[in-house]
């Protein structure tokens, strides 16, 4: 007997099983390290790699928004992105807005050939080439436990152009989370109902719902994983956690954009604790990565056509400009309104609006390349001269005040409050008036109303061009150039809270 308890007293305790959850969102094609020499498909495989082989059970997650961003998609529209994705070895993956980018069709094509389930919850794609492609849900038996993700998509009306997609049905995601979790727990008997979302930390739209939104009117929902926003959700911070409908502190990341981070979840499924982390996927990485000699060579021929383009110099840029940056958006705004008044053979052009999201990457200082300006513009936009009245125009920088701002030219000047209300609103000078006409430049991606501008939607079209607006900006840049003039702008404030 004493042997027996000796034995006894020696057998370590039994540790609960865990599963360890790997996550990434919103990687945008930043296949190499980005210019802050940050992220790396390479290096995060090698994260990748070294977190499976340190854990018995894991999970890798993409939350969307995998592509578009860089050269390697907008000269090999997904190639690269979508077969990195079983040599990285996710298990699930959501869409993103950017997935539509190229269209249903080009996406099916591509979706068909990656292994990695592919979630949504609230989408329909019954009547779109998607059909049969997407499960809701995906639970992972871990010893006695079940953990279930399922994914959660936004609303595309105002976020995704209508032509990308056609007879997608959409389901409103508060209504669809949480019952999906519920559903998840009371029928499938699932211990843990995990939510992957590309709806956002935070809204781009005041009428449209968020993450944190659903936690807090929640009761299932036992973590989220986020993405759309860019949010970096530190963690500790005290953005990791919201409380739900019951109280109950509901852990939550988001790990920024460029896959300049890897978030990683560990989750105690016997106490439900869940230890939050972020990786940051930095040069530290670059021995273990080095090992990957077969991936970097199958690479080598696109960075090949990437460098052949990023190595053209075009013009020069007086200045650095953050693509956020008022600098950026207005130089844009600017040059916009003067090519569009060429280009249209139109001079009374009033103001031009564009879209601050639309400029996806920074403008250096010194040389430019035909490389630069097509990351920065990689949309397949058409330029548009709109007749606006100006009951709509206002309607429109109401809706810009509601998220804080966007992209504008110099004639358009705007104060609002903190409710998003217009104090003041002026094109040269002279306040908008509401019964007068206005010709307004943009593109075609507002002017049918992305980024929530449906009020230019049923506004009649002066002019519409046949090419990338992205092409016209080159050339513009190209001529400013052989004139010896740099690319420049003001940082004034157009569009500013008071």
């Amino acid at each position: 007997m004493l042997l027996c308890l000796c034995a006894l007293m020696i057998v370590p305790a039994m540790r609960a099983e865990h599963l360890m959850i790997i996550a990434v969102n919103d990687t945008h094609s930043q296949i190499d390290p980005a210019s802050d020499g940050m992220g790396g498909v390479l290096r995060r495989k090698a994260i990748y790699d070294q977190l499976r082989a340190s854990n018995a059970h894991t999970a890798l997650i993409h939350a969307g928004d995998a592509v578009q961003g860089t050269l390697f998609f907008s000269l090999y529209r997904g190639e690269v992105e979508y077969a990195l994705m079983d040599t990285l070895g996710y298990d699930a993956i959501i869409l993103g807005n950017h997935e539509f980018d190229n269209g249903m069709e080009e996406l099916a094509a591509h979706y068909r050939n990656v292994d990695a389930l592919k979630l949504s919850a609230n989408y329909d794609f019954s009547a779109t080439p998607l059909d049969g492609l997407f499960q809701p849900y995906w639970i992972k038996a871990v010893g006695d436990k079940r953990v279930a993700f399922f994914g959660i998509n936004l609303n595309p009306t105002g976020m995704i152009a209508d032509m990308n997609c056609k007879n997608l049905g959409y389901r409103f995601a508060p209504d669809v989370a949480d019952a999906t979790a519920r559903y998840l727990k009371q029928v499938q008997g699932v211990d843990y109902a995990i939510m992957v979302s590309h709806i956002g930390y935070s809204s781009y739209d005041p009428s449209e719902p968020n993450d944190t939104l659903i936690i807090s009117q929640s009761h299932y929902i036992d973590m989220v994983i986020s993405s759309h926003s860019h949010s970096t959700i530190k963690p500790g911070s005290g953005m990791d956690r919201i409380a739900n409908a019951d109280g109950k502190m509901i852990t939550i990341g988001q790990n920024g954009k460029s896959g300049k981070l890897v978030a990683t979840y560990d989750l105690d499924l016997e106490t439900g604790e869940i230890v939050y982390k972020h990786i940051p996927v930095d040069q530290s990485w670059d021995e273990a990565a080095s090992r990957y000699t077969a991936l970097d060579r199958w690479l080598d021929p696109y960075r090949h056509g990437v460098d052949s383009i990023m190595n053209n110099p075009i013009g020069t840029s007086a200045r650095f400009m953050k693509n956020s940056s008022y600098a950026s958006q207005n130089w844009v705004s600017d040059a916009s309104m003067e090519i569009l008044k060429n280009l249209s053979g139109i001079k009374n052009i009033d103001c031009a609006i564009m879209n601050k999201g639309g400029i996806r990457t920074d403008m250096p200082k010194g040389t430019v390349t035909e490389g630069v300006i097509g990351s920065m513009f990689p949309f397949d936009n058409r330029f548009v001269i709109l007749e606006m009245p100006g009951k709509e125009l206002i309607e429109c920088i109401r809706l810009m005040c509601g998220r804080g701002g966007d992209a504008v030219s110099k004639e358009l000047r705007v104060t609002y409050d903190d409710k998003g209300e217009i104090i003041k609103a002026t094109i040269k000078g002279k306040k908008i008036n509401p019964n007068k006409i206005y010709n307004v430049a943009t593109i075609d991606y507002l002017a049918n109303g992305g980024d929530y501008m449906t009020p230019m939607k049923g506004c009649k079209r002066l002019f519409v061009d046949t090419q990338k607006y992205g092409n016209h900006i080159l050339t513009y840049i190209k001529n400013l150039q052989a004139a010896g003039k740099s690319i420049d702008a003001t940082d004034e404030v157009r569009i500013q809270k008071k």
